[in-house]
């Protein structure tokens, strides 16, 4: 017994390492395919710095969203309705099989539509690459007589799905903590050690093409305890906003087309939003455009044109799910959250000019972020590791998440 339990140990082991190296190379694929989708259809090289693009002419946008839905809408129709629904990592984790070429063009669509201009996350795409990275692997130690309990091959799949969110973000506790907070909801030492690992690992080798630099530029002033009058009036609010996106992302997802609709609906809603992006670039995207102007605005006479652009942002991404596009909500959650907090943030400063307001921004993105989706610890510390926050943002951020998900309570799933 004690030798299958060292045999076992061994094979898992062995298997973090090697589907961290396996699922940090796909999170570097998919950045590199975003990067060119990026370049060859909007004509820019998306960073920290320069995470919009605005050098090109208006109708360009608008061209680029616009086609990039067409050819979206034929690939996810083709593959839903002649071939099978993609299957989704809690399916993949209760033994569903997630097949392998299918999972890869359902992956790689949603980050073409993205970077082409299309609302919605990119962080779904590398959490599905890696789960079906996992279950693959786990097929393998079945064929050389090696297989896991179920246990651990769910771990496998759960840590990998998190690994590719860190392959794509730098954020190895954030990956961490999506397997254990969201997907297994359960804390144990061999789930941490496992998925932090893999996660790590898949952070090293993501790293290699773009290095190591924030997703957020954010200012250095230390985070002040004058600060926490901010996060007891704004967090509750955080959370209710937060709690109404996740149920209408939720509902957009049970809507969906089941059949030719998404032909006529999502290049719609490409359309829409490619129209919006006339004169307002920053809705468009995964919504890091979006946020950093959020974080960087400190104006009053922006307000109302940032609250605009946080509600279309929000209404075009439910509706771009609602279409038929799959993505994460995770980034548009962070902008939106982003631009209430620096709304609210600029009419604190104003009574207490010790308050930066790019921390009223960062607190309004964690809040909203935890509200939607339900998992404080991950929005804290994903806001924490993407914008490179020293040690004095985790009291006001914990204890605003923890305000938002009580305050989140109030609104029915």
């Amino acid at each position: 017994m004690n030798k299958f339990l060292k045999k076992e140990n061994f094979v898992l082991l062995l298997s973090t390492i090697v589907l961290g190296i396996i699922v940090g190379t796909s999170s570097l694929l998919l950045s590199l395919l975003l990067d060119g989708v990026e370049r060859l259809f909007l004509s820019f090289q998306e960073n920290a710095a320069n995470p919009a693009s605005l050098e090109i002419l208006p109708a360009h946008r608008m061209v680029s969203v616009f086609i990039g839905a067409i050819i979206a809408a034929i690939i996810w129709w083709f593959i839903r309705t002649r071939i099978n629904k993609p299957v989704t990592i809690a399916k993949g984790l209760s033994g569903e099989k997630m097949p392998p070429v299918q999972t890869a063009i359902h992956v790689m669509t949603q980050i073409f539509y993205v970077g082409t201009g299309g609302s919605v996350g990119r962080e779904l795409a590398p959490r599905e690459a890696g789960a079906m990275l996992a279950q693959c692997w786990n097929t393998f130690l079945g064929k050389l007589h090696l297989a896991l309990s179920d246990d651990d091959s769910k771990l496998l799949m759960a840590a990998a799905a998190g690994a590719g969110f860190a392959g794509i973000y730098s954020t190895p506790f954030t990956g961490m903590l999506f397997c254990i907070e969201i997907l297994l909801k359960k804390v144990t030492k061999k789930a941490v050690v496992v998925s932090i690992i893999m996660s790590a690992i898949a952070m090293l080798i993501g790293t290699i093409v773009k290095g190591f630099g924030p997703y957020y530029l954010v200012g250095n002033q230390q985070f002040s305890m004058t600060f926490l009058i901010f996060v007891l009036l704004v967090s509750p609010l955080c959370g209710i906003l937060g709690g109404i996106f996740r149920r209408s992302f939720k509902w957009a997802g049970k809507h969906q087309p089941k059949g030719s609709g998404i032909l006529w609906q999502l290049p719609l809603m490409g359309l829409i939003t490619g129209i919006f992006a006339l004169s307002f670039p920053q809705i468009m995207g995964n919504g890091r455009a979006l946020a950093q102007l959020s974080i960087d605005t400190f104006n009053q006479q922006m307000i109302w044109a940032l609250l605009l652009g946080a509600i279309v942002k929000a209404t075009i991404t439910v509706f771009t799910i609602r279409a038929g596009a799959s993505g994460g909500t995770l980034t548009p959650s962070i902008a939106i959250g982003a631009v209430i907090g620096t709304v609210l943030g600029i009419i604190f400063h104003s009574f207490f000019t010790i308050v930066p307001i790019w921390q009223c921004s960062l607190l309004g993105a964690c809040t909203l972020l935890a509200a939607s989706q339900q998992a404080p610890l991950m929005a804290l510390m994903m806001i924490i590791e993407i914008s490179h926050l020293n040690y004095s943002a985790f009291l006001p951020l914990g204890a605003g998440v923890a305000l938002a998900i009580v305050a989140s309570k109030l609104i029915p799933e």
